[in-house]
């Protein structure tokens, strides 16, 4: 069967391509894909499929162009049997006990397997451990099919590489890795994505290679930045402020530029999970990488109990305080909330009997409620405080000044009484101190 002729057909307009799953990382890939060639976005979620329909991008990952664009929006997977040519962006999440959970992946791959036609190729962009395209997926889809893999069908894999919020670093001009289960698959996925993908491709010798290669570039940042981390924690012992001393470290040429902070996400504060589970699964037992998690995911503890020393050294009863969080996603300036340490710093303030008011101009308020628990409150109805945690870097945020900041707090506290945690140090040393309150930044 000829698999070398789907580019030419997409091209041509006689062969379609398909998405499936359009959440942050595949919502964007059909857009893209669309402005050149026919594309069908496929989503089980219904709610989120009529949105996109009618113009509305709960992502915001691709703002007005969702009015405008041609993709083809559907809930129903028998549109998938149009498609030639089908990449599968679905989420990739981990247990509660750390382990991968490959529900979403083992889910996509029965519903293209049981919509299947011979002679397409199949793409996982899906971040997983080595071995789970081939060794999980392919046997999913040729017993949902009755397709044979290699002879009526071709699977590949090129991680996503999509960073959520992030305007500069875009699908278009971020280097796409691509691999393929043989070198015709693998030459025309590469000759497919490159249709979008302004920065070109890298192509790798196996499907397993690429699967390794996103799951080790994001526990190498995810380590780097536990590092800061533990930089941020002995600073605070020695009564000296990190940001201080990472930009002087930072002026030296080789010096990486991470900072300290909160891990969250669904990417770097996961997929480390995946790479050490295969690890240990092969008899081999993470040092760094799983040392770096446990870092990480410490952090709102520590910035929580931050805040509950910076109370009491201000003469405060912590549990009668008013504590009012600015920010709940997981990054600045995105609406993604999967895996938000945030909701760490609130776990722990409420072990204290600590009520913290959350607000979020960014966050579906929907959202936060049904995976957190957390009743968001507009910024304007916000009570005065008595601690303010600054919690996520939104520009709204980083916009306000020391006497705007002020306005946030209770007007019969005293200056040196008002609480100001600034978890990602977005306020000048000078101007905190100018202000009189007291402040701490991680």
């Amino acid at each position: 069967m000829e698999f070398n002729s789907i580019y030419d057909g997409l091209i041509a307009g006689k062969e379609k391509l398909a998405l499936v799953g359009l959440g942050y990382v595949g919502m964007p890939i059909a857009v893209e894909f669309a402005k050149h060639i026919s594309v069908i976005g496929f989503d089980i979620n219904e709610k989120r499929v009529n949105e996109y329909a009618n113009g509305i991008d709960a992502t915001n990952e691709v703002g007005e162009a969702i009015k405008d664009t041609m993709v083809e929006f559907t809930s129903d997977p028998a549109r998938l049997k149009e498609a030639k040519f089908i990449i599968v962006a679905v989420p990739t999440p981990v247990n509660s006990d750390t382990t991968p959970d490959l529900r979403p992946i083992e889910g996509a791959s029965r519903t293209v397997g049981q919509n299947l036609t011979p002679g397409t190729i199949v793409v996982f962009e899906s971040t997983v451990y080595p071995g789970v395209t081939e060794d999980i997926c392919i046997p999913i889809i040729e017993r949902e099919s009755n397709l044979e893999c290699g002879v009526d069908w071709k699977i590949g894999y090129s991680p996503e590489r999509i960073n959520p919020g992030d305007c500069v670093h875009t699908l278009t001009n971020i280097r796409k890795i691509v691999s393929g289960m043989d070198e015709e698959s693998a030459r025309e996925i590469q000759k497919v994505y490159e249709i979008v993908i302004k920065a070109g491709t890298f192509m790798v010798s196996t499907i397993k290679t690429a699967e390794a290669v996103k799951v080790v570039e994001n526990s190498q940042r995810d380590i780097n930045i536990a590092f800061m981390n533990e930089v941020a924690m002995i600073c605070d012992r020695m009564d000296i402020d990190t940001d201080e001393v990472l930009s002087g470290m930072n002026t030296k040429w080789n010096a990486l530029g991470f900072r300290p902070g909160l891990v969250g996400g669904h990417c770097i504060g996961v997929d480390p999970y995946y790479l050490i589970n295969a690890a240990e699964a092969l008899g081999y037992h993470s040092q760094i990488i799983l040392n770096g998690r446990k870092v990480n995911d410490s952090m709102g503890a520590f910035v929580a109990d931050a805040a509950i020393k910076q109370m009491i050294e201000a003469s405060m009863a912590p549990k009668k305080a008013t504590v009012v969080i600015l920010g709940i996603t997981f990054k600045e300036n995105c609406p993604d909330t999967r895996n938000s340490k945030v909701v760490d710093i609130i776990s722990r303030l409420k072990e204290f009997d600590i009520m913290p008011v959350v607000t979020d101009p960014w966050a579906d308020v929907d959202v936060a409620k049904h995976e957190y628990g957390v009743d968001l409150v507009p910024f304007e109805e916000l009570p005065k405080a008595d601690c303010v945690i600054v919690a996520v870097g939104h520009s709204e945020f980083r916009a306000l000044s020391p006497m705007r900041l002020k306005e946030l707090f209770k007007s019969d506290v005293a200056d040196y009484e008002k609480v100001l945690i600034d978890v990602k140090s977005l306020y000048r040393v000078d101007e905190l101190k100018a202000s009189g309150m007291r402040f701490w930044r991680l």
